[in-house]
């Protein structure tokens, strides 16, 4: 499979990532934040269970699921106190 990466800016630096199926247009309900294309036409392997450079577990079955696959919260290092 092909997807498309987003990314937005989180606390700290870091950013979180969304990644849909090639050439279609982000789903509504993630639409209202400010993600940035960042990488076009990126090849996923179909046995792909993660995708190290955005810290996006389970790639497909997100896809398969909801459309899009997305950066987990908890692969975002905490602000410290």
């Amino acid at each position: 499979m092909r997807i498309d990466i987003y990314r937005r800016a989180e606390h700290a630096g870091h950013f979180s990532y969304l990644a849909v199926p090639e050439g279609r247009m982000i789903p509504e309900e993630v639409v209202n934040t400010d993600w940035e294309p960042i990488d076009r036409s990126v090849d996923v392997a179909d046995d792909a269970t993660h995708l190290a450079d955005f810290s996006i577990d389970d790639p497909l079955a997100q896809i398969q699921a909801k459309g899009y696959a997305i950066t987990s919260a908890r692969n975002l290092p905490h602000a410290v106190p």
